[in-house]
């Protein structure tokens, strides 16, 4: 019976498990049975009681088997598992550095050491071996997740455990260059456009247009050779290109030279060209990865052209080029096509709301009682929305004006009051502006988002209406005013147009944007200008209206008193911290300084109302002060911008100012 039992494999200690209970089972069922035959035959009784006999000694000695089957099944795999747990230590993959409390090493797998060129390093400091693992464990030693590090030529997936002083790195080199071979093959679209391609072509013969349409071709065929991207010609103005971000890295890395290299060649020969590119990258959709790089490319133009956007999908916008003052592109074609396009909207919509920027300047103003008396020659009502809380003295003595003006006095509401009188059928037009941020009516632009209508002459920025019905932005006219000043010649004939005080609000607009028509004027300012004078404009009222008052004068003159030299060119006045100063002071104190000699370049930093500070910048043209506020979260034009910034004191400011104007030199 023994060597019967002795015979029985165990597979596991499960079945040993089994076994115990079983037998215990059968030993009951046997006695019962015992008991039973003893009354009711004897004889049986007893020999049931010897078969039952035999059968505890053959339970003794099974159990004593099962015993010793389960303890050396389990000491087997105590063995195992402690011998796998030595052998993981020395032979696995995973560099594990164990260091005291002051980083000194104690111990080290053999798989990390050869990291080390199997130096001796135990009981020696981390930082005298290796200040750049060193580094990398200190940055990284309270993070809760894997983090991927570089450390000495090879990636790394590296974890801390800062409690017991252990650090595990696991060499993940192979696989980041697999991922970094996948990322540089990734696919990005690009569009090209020539700015001025129909403006230099319309005069001139079609010998010189095949020479200038040979050298371009050429000129971007060697460019995209250079860096392995494809670019094909699908029209007189218009590129498309398609790259690797591998290829992609290396133009941004070149800062897109081929914009100044066909803008100083062609300029050479007397028909200036200038490029602008919208880019995007990041969707795995080729046909949205088109649509979004047309959108740059719109940006850019918006931006005033020469210029270059790059984009991923969801990402911060990139800015190259821009430096040069935009040349005058638009046509009067253009100006046709949007009075045009805004009289059919105003056919599809019930009231009109023109609103300016916060704190308006005259051009807002002006801008919005040109747009008022449009939408009335089309017969419709139109209503401009001014904060009454928010006006400089120069504007405050025009609405005093209006407000004797019973026709358009009745027509000036506040943002509460538009609010309420806002329909889902009423339409938005922003003037001189097209950011949310800094509009005269939030609320408004909120109710009215999706029925929004953009007329500005400022650059256009990240920051933008998702989906505005209509968009016209120059950056290349003086003012708003100048482009809606345009649209008059294409309104309904027979209907009262442009009264004297409308016509001398959007005279003062132009006059103030070009600082005496003496900045950022064309032919088309003056035409405007004109026209705006035929139209019973009075020049001594627009000087009327932009006289300083005594107190402005004093500010202003205080500000220039702290004028100090930031750069050989470039000047920088600041306010008091505890003193709010109106922004439009800032300005002209910004303005003011570029009279003096010497001075290309000039910031003004003041205090401004709600915790912010704000940064007037100005320039003559050979500094581009728009890329120096957008570095800060701000923008405009080439010569003229701005930017707030919230929570900052004016040392703080003074200094990300100096730090935004060396960055943008030594990126130029």
């Amino acid at each position: 019976m023994k060597k019967l039992f002795e015979k029985i494999t165990l597979p596991s200690f499960l079945e040993d498990t089994r076994l115990r209970y079983l037998a215990l089972v059968m030993t009951g069922l046997a006695v019962v049975d015992v008991i039973i035959a003893l009354f009711i035959k004897p004889w049986l009784g007893l020999l049931l009681f010897v078969f039952l006999l035999g059968l505890v000694v053959a339970t003794f000695f099974a159990l004593e088997r099962i015993t010793e089957s389960t303890t050396k099944y389990i000491s087997d795999l105590s063995y195992r598992i402690k011998r796998g747990e030595q052998e993981a230590l020395i032979k696995m993959p995973v560099g594990i550095l164990i260091f005291d409390q002051k980083m000194n090493i104690e111990w080290a797998n053999p798989y990390l050491l050869q990291y080390f060129q199997d130096e001796d390093i135990l009981g020696r400091p981390l930082e005298a071996i290796d200040p750049e693992l060193a580094k990398v464990i200190a940055a990284h030693q309270d993070d809760s997740a894997l983090s991927e590090v570089h450390w000495g030529g090879h990636d790394f997936d590296l974890t801390v455990q800062k409690a017991i002083g252990v650090a595990y790195l696991m060499d993940i080199t192979k696989y980041a260059q697999i991922e970094a071979k996948a990322e540089g093959e990734r696919i990005a679209i690009g569009q090209v456009f020539l700015d001025n391609y129909d403006e230099v072509t319309q005069t001139m013969d079609d010998q010189a247009t095949t020479n200038l349409n040979s050298y371009v071709t050429n000129q971007m065929s060697d460019w995209a050779n250079k860096f392995g991207m494809f670019v094909k010609r699908v029209a007189s103005d218009r590129f498309l290109m398609i790259a690797y971000m591998r290829s992609l890295e290396a133009v941004e890395a070149d800062k897109f030279k081929i914009l100044d290299t066909i803008r100083t060649e062609t300029s050479k020969q007397n028909y200036p060209l200038t490029l602008s590119v919208g880019i995007a990258y990041g969707d795995a959709d080729l046909a949205q990865l088109a649509v979004t790089s047309q959108s740059n490319l719109d940006l850019a133009l918006g931006r005033g052209g020469d210029q270059v956007v790059v984009r991923e999908k969801d990402g911060q916008a990139r800015f190259y080029g821009g430096k040069t003052n935009p040349m005058e592109k638009r046509t009067r074609v253009r100006a046709r096509m949007i009075s045009q396009a805004l009289q059919e909207l105003f056919k599809q919509t019930d009231k009109i709301f023109v609103v300016g920027h916060d704190r308006p300047d005259m051009d807002a103003i002006g801008a919005s009682l040109g747009i008022r008396r449009i939408a009335q020659m089309n017969g419709k009502d139109c209503y401009v929305v001014i904060n009454p809380e928010h006006l400089h003295s120069d504007v405050e003595r025009l609405m005093g004006a209006v407000g004797k003006d019973p026709d358009i006095g009745n027509a000036i509401v506040t943002p509460e009051a538009a609010l309420t009188e806002a329909t889902d059928s009423s339409l938005l037009i922003l003037v001189d502006h097209s950011k949310r941020s800094i509009t005269a009516a939030p609320a408004l632009f909120d109710r009215l988002a999706t029925r929004t209508v953009i007329i500005d002459h400022h650059r256009r920025g990240e920051e933008f209406p998702e989906d505005p019905m209509l968009v016209y932005i120059e950056p290349y006219a003086s003012s708003t005013c100048e482009l809606i000043t345009e649209m008059f010649e294409y309104q309904p004939k027979g209907v009262a147009s442009l009264g004297k005080l409308e016509a001398t609000a959007m005279l003062a607009g132009i006059t103030v944007d070009t600082h005496n028509f003496s900045m950022r004027t064309g032919t088309r300012t003056f035409d405007a200008a004109s026209y705006l004078r035929s139209m019973g404009a009075d020049p001594q009222m627009t000087q009327a209206f932009l006289k300083e008052n005594v107190d402005s004068y004093i500010q202003k003159n205080h500000l220039i008193d702290t004028i100090e030299m930031i750069a050989p060119t470039m000047a920088l006045c600041t306010g008091e911290e505890t003193k709010a100063y109106d922004p439009v002071i800032a300005a002209q104190a910004a303005d003011t300084l570029l009279s003096l000699n010497g001075i290309q370049a000039s910031f003004v930093i003041t205090r401004r109302e709600g915790n912010k500070v704000g940064i007037s910048a100005r320039s003559l043209g050979n500094v581009n002060v728009q890329l120096i506020m957008e570095k800060l979260g701000g923008g405009g034009h080439l010569n003229n911008a701005a930017t707030q910034l919230d929570g900052k004191t004016i040392a703080q400011a003074k200094a990300l100012l100096e730090d935004a104007i060396k960055t943008e030199a030594e990126e130029n």
